[in-house]
Parts: C-alpha cells; structure tokens; sequence
C-alpha cells in the first residue's frame, strides 16, 4: 500500500516529519495544521507530494489535520509573543525555587492546551515545585524538557571560532556525532580549546571534512613510516594532507616530496586508532 505524504518542519532549522496529505491539496511552503505526539501544531510543508511505501514507515503517519486558516495564523502569532513574558515568569520561578538551570526556550502549541519550557542543566533537576508554580500562573499542562547542550547553543546561537555564525543556528537540523578520532585523523591540534565550539562539544565542522581526509589518508604514508624518496630513503616526519606532501628525515636532513614522489611504503588506509585517554578531551564528545 502507498501513501502520498509531504515532509513538515515546526521550525525553520527542526527535524523533518512526514504526513499523509489525507487527500488535502497541500503544496510545498503551505502552512499546515497537523497532530502530533505534543498536540496540536502549526508547521510548514517542505517537500512536494510524494509516494512512500508502507515498509518505508519508521512509525505510524498521521494525517494533516487541514490548510492553515487566518484564525490559525493569527494565534500562532499571539503565542509567539507570549514567550516573553513566560520565559521572564518562568526565570522567577526557577530563582524562586534555587534551581541550577538555564532556561532557553519555550513554546505553546498551537491550541495552548501545552506549554513546553525548554533548559539545560548540568544534572537532574528536581522541578515539581517549579511545574506547579507555572501549571498555577498560566493555567495550561506544563512540559519540562531538558536538552543537550549543542541543543542550547542551537538556541541561543552566537559566533563560533571562525567568526561566522554557528552552524547550528544557519543551516543544520540534525546533529551528527563528532569524535576526537576525526580530529587526531586531521592533524588537529587536541587542545580542547581549540577543537570545540561554544556549546564546549566538538566542533561541528570536523565531521564535514571526515570523508575527505578518510580518503586522502589512503594515498599517502604513514607518519614515522620508512619511505623511498628521490633523494635517498627516510622517515616522513610530517604530513600534509591538503597538499598531498610529506616531509622526510634523511639522515638528519629534512625535505618536502609530493606523494607521487615517493615509493616504497605502505598507504594508511586505517584511521588512527591511538586515542589519547585524556578525560578532558573525551568530555567533549556528546
């Protein structure tokens, strides 16, 4: 059995999620209303129609629940300026409270029969009291929702080392795991102030060349490996990936070769195995 479904984003970098267009007219950019496992929400159709197959499902589809309506619109304005003033109430509450948590995010769905606060917190929070103080102040069930921290700079945004805006905030939906094996197998340095972002994680970025220097490795030595240059034989005592050059120690004297220059030694065609067992460097890792 097929089904025509679209693909529906709730923000503008969030995951995307696929409904059944239930015989609606929908096309790509239309405002859509839809159920979800959190209730009733406004999203936007991000794809044309398309046909999936019953045993490419990951989960049970849900149908669209109709095209946006002003009415649809105009309350999802009004919830989004609410969230100033809950954030502010609910940052009251939390210092009430004495609670060790960073608030970053909250949102109504689109009925407001749900509020969903969102914060990061280095451990467990005890927030019963907090829950009834805001289930008293806004009148609506309260969903507390504790995130990673790559999820709290997605939030809150703000520049990362390059001085570009962070890619989170830009363009990226998902996370992907970054390892410190991706940076040893780029020739990082593993300062942990240098290879992580401002969320404190492993820069995103070092996943995006990860392939590119996989493959790259497998034509060129290994470091501290025996190879045969023009000028004799020696020990590459460095490697540049990017520029596919080696320097090589030849007795005591040290010389630059492209790779097609050399002979005689085998590809590295494994990545570096040889974690440093650093618990400040695997910290970093998510």
């Amino acid at each position: 059995m097929e089904h025509t479904v679209v693909a529906i984003q709730f923000n503008r970098l969030g995951k995307k999620y696929y409904f059944d267009t239930a015989n609606i007219d929908v096309k790509n950019q239309d405002k859509v209303v839809v159920e979800t496992a959190r209730g009733i929400e406004l999203g936007t159709v991000v794809s044309d129609r398309m046909k999936i197959k019953n045993e490419e499902l990951v989960s049970p589809l849900k149908p669209i629940v109709r095209i946006a309506t002003q009415r649809d619109l105009d309350d999802y304005e009004e919830n989004i300026e609410r969230e100033i003033h809950v954030l502010k109430k609910t940052d009251d509450f939390v210092k009430k409270n004495r609670l060790d948590m960073k608030l970053l995010n909250c949102e109504y769905t689109l009925d407001r029969a749900k509020l969903i606060i969102y914060f990061n917190a280095e451990g467990r929070v005890d927030f019963r009291e907090l829950v009834k103080d805001l289930a008293n102040e806004f009148h609506v069930r309260i969903e507390l929702r504790q995130v990673g921290t790559r999820d709290g700079a997605k939030v809150l945004g703000g520049l990362g080392p390059c001085g570009r805006e962070t890619c989170c905030t830009k363009f990226l939906t998902e996370f992907q795991p970054v390892s410190i094996k991706m940076a040893k197998n780029q020739n990082l340095s593993l300062n942990p102030n240098n290879i992580s972002g401002i969320c404190g994680k492993l820069l995103c970025c070092i996943k995006y060349e990860d392939d590119n220097y996989k493959e790259m490795r497998k034509r060129m030595p290994k470091l501290n490996s025996r190879v045969q240059t023009p000028e004799g034989n020696g020990t590459v005592t460095q490697v540049n990936y990017i520029m596919e050059q080696v320097t090589v120690n030849i007795e005591g004297s040290f010389h630059n070769f492209n790779v097609s220059e050399l002979a005689g030694f085998e590809a590295d065609n494994t990545q570096d195995d040889n974690i440093i067992d650093d618990k400040e460097l695997l910290n970093l890792e998510e």
